[in-house]
C-alpha cells in the first residue's frame, strides 16, 4: 500500500469517527493545505489596502513596532487553533470544535460568527482588489467603453464596485469548476506572494532617490485620525492596529479544507500557524521597506487625499518612476486576485458544512455538489453576500474598514470560542498528534483576553465625525460593524430562543444521512 493510500485511508476513518463520509475531494497536499491560508492572509494585499490605517493611527510606530508585536499575539491564537485542528480535522473547523467541546448552543453561535467573518474576508479583499485594480488600470490608461480607466473619474466608487462585482464573478466560476485548479493556484500564490514581496522590496530600495532614516521609522508618530493627541496612546494608537489584525487573518482556511487534505491532523495543523509565522516575517520585512521609502509624509498624506489613493500607493506614486509604480501595482493586483480566490474556497467549505449539520436555511440548497464535488451553490450564496454587504461603499469610502472590522471582530470571535472551551476543558482534553502540551493553559487564556480587546478596539468610531453625540456627527462617518455582527447575532439568538434550539443538536452524523444530500 502506498503512503497516499495509508493518509487516504487514515483520514477517511478519522472523518468517519466525527460522522462524515468522504463526499468532498481529497486531493489537497499539506503544502497546498498551508498555501490556501498563507494566500488568504496575503501580504500583498493586506499590508498595501489597509497600511493608511496605521499610517494615520500612530504613524510608522504603528508599523514598524506594533506589526511585529501583535504578530506575536495572532501566533499564539494560531497555535491554539492548529491543536484543535489536529484533533478535530473537519469542513466545519470551528463550530464544530465548539459544538463538540461545549454542545449545540455553542457550536451554533461560533459558526454564525465565522461565517459573518468569511463574508466579511471576501467582501473586504475583493473590494481592495477591485481598488487596486482600477488603479492599476488608471495607470496603463485602459478605456473599455462603458467605464473608461483613462480619465480622471477612473477610481469612481461606481466603477470601482463594477470592477469588484466582476472579480467576485470570476471568483465564483474558479471556485464552482474546479477544487484541484484552485489548489494548484494556491500552490502558485504561495511563490507568487514569496517573489513578489522580494521584488518589490528590491524596487522600494532602488528606486527612490533617498530613504527614511530609522529614526524615523521606528520612533516617529502621526495622529491624523481627527481625534486629540491626549487619545494618541490609549485610542488612537489600537485603531492603528487593524493593519495587522486584518492582515494576519483567515488562517481557519486551513482547517475548512482539512476535509480535502491528505494527512489533515498534521498537514491542516501546520497550515494554521506556519501560514501565519511566515505570513508575519515576510509582511514586516514588506511593510519597513514601505515606510523607509515614505520620505515626504507632507506630499504622501496630499498625494493619498487630493488622488483618492490608499496611502501604500500615495508612498509609490510619490518616490517611485512611473515603470516602478506600475510593476509594484500588478504584482499587488494579482496577489489580491489569489487571496479573493481562496477566501471563496474557504467560505463556501464553511457554509457548506455548517449547512450539512441544519444551521443555515435553505441548507439542501447549500450542500448541493456539483459533479467535481464542489459545493456550487455554497460558493455563489457566499459571493452573492458579500456583493450585499459592500453595497454602501457605493457612496461612502469609510464602509471599506466598516467591512474590514466585520471580518476582524467576526472571525476572532469565532476563533476564541473553541480555544475557551478547550481551556475549560482542561486536562481532561484528548488532544490530537499536533498539540500544544500544557503550553495550553496560557496560551489559551491569553488568547480569550486578546480577541476580547480588540473585539472592543475595532467596534469604536474611526474618526470624530462617527462619534454619537458629536457637532460634526455624519451618518456616513460610523463604524457598522459591530452595528451589523451583534445586531445579526442578536437576531441568530433571537431565532435560538424561538426555534433553532429544537432543531439543532450540533454536527450530523452523514454516514447515515448521505441520501439526504442530493448530489446536483
Amino acid at each position: 500500500m502506498t503512503d497516499a493510500a495509508k493518509f487516504a485511508d487514515a483520514d477517511e476513518q478519522r472523518l468517519a469517527e466525527m460522522g462524515y463520509s468522504q463526499d468532498l475531494n481529497r486531493s489537497w497536499s499539506g503544502f497546498q493545505n498551508f498555501a490556501i491560508s498563507f494566500t488568504i492572509i496575503s501580504i500583498l494585499a493586506g499590508c498595501f489596502t489597509t497600511y493608511g490605517q496605521a499610517w494615520n493611527n500612530g504613524g510608522p510606530v504603528a508599523i514598524s513596532w506594533g506589526w511585529p508585536i501583535i504578530s506575536c499575539a495572532i501566533l499564539i491564537i494560531a497555535l491554539c487553533m492548529s491543536e484543535l485542528v489536529s484533533k478535530f480535522p473537519t469542513a466545519g473547523g470551528i463550530y464544530w470544535w465548539a459544538a463538540e467541546l461545549g454542545g449545540p448552543v455553542w457550536g451554533w453561535f461560533t459558526g454564525w460568527f465565522n461565517l459573518i467573518g468569511l463574508v466579511g474576508v471576501i467582501a473586504s479583499v475583493d473590494y481592495a482588489c477591485a481598488t487596486f485594480a482600477s488603479i492599476t488600470l488608471s495607470l496603463f490608461g485602459v478605456n473599455l467603453g462603458f467605464i473608461n480607466f483613462a480619465d480622471a473619474d477612473g477610481a469612481a466608487l461606481g466603477d470601482i464596485f463594477v470592477v469588484f462585482a466582476v472579480v467576485l464573478v470570476l471568483h465564483a466560476i474558479i471556485n464552482i469548476y474546479s477544487s484541484h485548479l484552485v489548489a494548484i493556484f494556491n500552490s502558485i500564490s504561495v511563490w507568487w506572494h514569496v517573489l513578489g514581496v522580494a521584488a518589490v522590496v528590491v524596487i522600494l530600495i532602488v528606486g527612490p532617490a533617498e530613504h527614511q532614516s530609522v529614526s524615523f521609522v521606528f520612533t516617529k508618530t502621526f495622529n491624523n485620525s481627527g481625534f486629540g493627541d491626549n487619545m494618541y496612546w490609549f485610542y488612537v494608537l489600537p485603531l492603528g492596529f487593524l493593519l495587522t489584525q486584518y492582515t494576519i487573518t483567515g488562517f481557519d482556511a486551513s482547517a475548512h479544507i482539512s476535509e480535502e487534505t491528505h494527512g489533515a491532523s498534521m498537514g491542516a495543523a501546520k497550515g494554521v500557524w506556519r501560514s501565519v509565522f511566515y505570513s508575519a516575517v515576510i509582511g514586516w520585512i514588506l511593510l519597513l521597506a514601505i515606510t523607509f521609502a515614505a520620505t515626504d509624509p507632507d506630499a504622501i498624506n496630499a498625494t493619498a487625499t487630493d488622488q483618492a489613493l490608499p496611502t501604500a500607493v500615495a508612498i509609490f506614486v510619490n518616490n517611485l518612476p512611473s515603470g516602478l509604480v506600475l510593476a509594484v501595482m500588478v504584482i499587488s493586483t494579482v496577489g489580491q486576485l489569489f487571496c479573493g480566490m481562496s477566501c471563496v474556497t474557504s467560505g463556501s467549505r464553511m457554509l457548506y458544512a455548517f449547512s450539512r449539520d441544519r444551521a443555515v436555511p435553505g441548507w439542501q440548497l447549500w450542500t448541493k455538489l456539483n459533479t467535481n464535488r464542489t459545493p456550487y451553490a455554497a460558493v455563489i450564496g457566499m459571493c452573492a453576500v458579500a456583493m450585499l454587504v459592500t453595497i454602501p461603499a457605493l457612496s461612502n469610502p469609510i464602509a471599506f474598514f466598516a467591512v474590514v472590522s466585520i471580518t476582524v471582530i467576526g472571525l476572532y470571535i469565532a476563533y476564541v470560542i473553541p480555544i475557551y472551551l478547550r481551556l475549560r476543558k482542561g486536562d481532561s482534553f484528548e488532544p490530537g498528534p499536533w498539540n500544544n502540551g500544557k503550553k495550553y493553559k496560557w496560551m489559551n487564556t491569553f488568547a480569550v483576553a486578546w480577541v476580547a480587546i480588540i473585539s472592543v478596539i475595532f467596534s469604536l468610531p474611526f474618526v470624530p465625525a462617527g462619534v454619537p453625540g458629536s457637532p460634526d456627527f455624519d451618518i456616513e462617518a460610523v463604524n457598522y460593524a459591530p452595528l451589523m455582527v451583534f445586531g445579526i447575532i442578536i437576531l441568530v439568538g433571537l431565532w435560538w430562543i424561538v426555534s433553532a434550539r429544537r432543531h439543532f443538536t450540533g454536527p450530523v452524523r452523514t454516514i447515515d444521512l448521505d441520501k439526504e444530500i442530493n448530489l446536483a
